[in-house]
């Protein structure tokens, strides 16, 4: 077999093989148009899978993001919710304790009222000496 013959056991590879087949067209060139047609159809469709593929992988990539953003809104949501809760116990118990502070303030001042004076005249005193340090 010299290097010009082409190979046998391919479908199209001689030119024999055209003059055996009816319907067939009967030249190499006619049988090489067909093969690019077919190719360039083939070509067409892959370029439409892929690009469906393409398509669908992208909107699930779209969803799972969503879904993903719409998870850490919730967790951060709950969480700031929770800190919310916990800030408002923490002020309201200050609260009680403060207005319990003030009332035990006020009836060691009623039973003690010479002491009473005494002592917010010494916190007067300390808060002057403070204030007058800063000048």
């Amino acid at each position: 077999m010299s290097s010009d013959t082409p190979s046998r056991g391919f479908p199209g590879s001689s030119i024999e093989d055209a003059g055996d087949k009816e319907g067939n067209a009967g030249t190499p060139r006619d049988r090489l148009a067909e093969d690019v047609s077919s190719l360039r159809a083939d070509m067409t469709k892959m370029h439409e899978s892929f690009s469906n593929f393409v398509s669908e992988t992208g909107g699930h990539a779209a969803r799972t993001a969503r879904s993903v953003g719409q998870a850490v809104a919730s967790q951060v949501g709950s969480t700031a919710s929770g800190l919310a809760n916990t800030g408002a116990e923490m002020a309201s118990s200050a609260t009680d304790q403060l207005k319990a502070f003030g009332t035990e303030l006020e009836g060691i001042a009623r039973k003690n009222p010479l002491g009473a004076l005494a002592g917010a005249l010494a916190l007067g005193i300390v808060i002057g000496l403070i204030v007058r340090g800063r000048g």
